[in-house]
């Protein structure tokens, strides 16, 4: 919808030594000529998308996987705990497999979004739409550089 997931994971493919292949998941039949992959997904309401769990439970089990999120939050002492519950569920559809890193970043919440749940009917979405001008921007410069230090830091432990 914003292109978050894609720029994260064009930086951290852009990291990636050896032969390497991007591709968008609904071009992949399988796994297995793969030593590690990286898979990027939004946090769609609070996990992960339905089609991420089942790609995972399907072709991933056993296999070296990296997970990358995007989402359209940010940390603060209210909303940290929220965050960590829907991250434990994106590294919860990953269970069967090697998980051998997880990163997330803020990405900017969609303004077709926002003006969705500022029709909600519960406090809670029609204030995180509100809060969208938050989120303009990202993932932005650092957090580009920071899913590239991720990519290298996966890298790094594999090789050892």
């Amino acid at each position: 919808m914003t292109g978050n997931t894609r720029r994260v994971g064009e930086a951290i493919f852009s990291e990636i030594q050896g032969e390497k292949d991007i591709k968008p998941l609904e071009e992949i039949t399988g796994l297995a000529c793969y030593d590690l992959i990286f898979i990027g997904f939004p946090v769609l309401r609070f996990g992960p998308p339905r089609c991420i769990r089942t790609f995972l439970w399907k072709y991933a089990k056993e296999k070296n996987i990296a997970l990358f999120v995007t989402h359209a939050s940010w940390y603060s002492p209210d909303l940290t705990p929220d965050i960590e519950t829907w991250l434990s569920k994106c590294k919860a559809a990953a269970t069967g497999s090697n998980l051998v890193g997880f990163f997330d970043c803020q990405g900017e919440l969609s303004e077709s979004s926002a003006r969705l749940f500022l029709k909600s009917e519960f406090p809670e979405i029609r204030h995180f739409g509100s809060l969208r001008s938050m989120t303009i921007g990202h993932p932005n410069a650092v957090d580009l550089d920071n899913a590239r230090i991720f990519a290298r830091t996966v890298q790094e432990k594999m090789n050892k």
